[in-house]
């Protein structure tokens, strides 16, 4: 069985970060999608959170399991059995931090855990959820971005009153 895991923050998942799954979701038999518990980002959701956004945002997706995990992604993938990293690429500059990213999970994992690249969807190539994060604080319209479900737990978040 072919399997990959989508590493990232999910803070909040996105319409980008949708796009990648679906399209991983065909790529592989099984993806895993896995939050990553950061401990050097103050998340605007807890990993409960997040891990209940994407179960809610890929619940008709048959092949994806959501996961979370507070470590290094290659001692996570060493765990589950996993040797490809699925990330998504927006722009030149999220190549470079990627590249270095993946350099060193396979330096760090002696050869046994690569990265496949996936660029966005034209239409999402803009978005991000620090993006969205920063719409959200100043009150702006941030619904394009994100799901319904996701777009009300961020309203929730930021006390947004029923004018807004």
């Amino acid at each position: 069985m072919k399997t990959a895991i989508y590493p990232g923050s999910f803070d909040p998942v996105t319409y980008g970060h949708i796009d990648v799954i679906r399209r991983g979701s065909e790529m592989f038999d099984q993806l895993t999608v896995c939050i990553l518990d950061n401990k050097a980002k103050t998340p605007l959701f807890s990993v409960e959170e997040r891990v209940r956004m994407l179960r809610k945002v890929t619940e008709d997706i048959t092949n994806v399991r959501i996961d979370s995990y507070s470590g290094l992604l290659m001692d996570y993938a060493k765990e589950i059995g996993c040797h490809i990293a699925l990330r998504g690429l927006r722009a030149v500059t999220d190549f470079e931090y990627e590249l270095q990213i993946a350099q060193t999970n396979r330096l760090l994992s002696h050869g046994d855990l690569d990265t496949l690249f996936i660029t966005t969807s034209n239409e999402y190539s803009y978005l991000s959820s620090s993006v969205v994060r920063e719409v959200a604080a100043f009150g702006g319209d941030f619904s394009p971005c994100v799901p319904p479900f996701v777009e009300e737990m961020i309203k929730e978040k930021y006390k947004y009153s029923s004018a807004i």
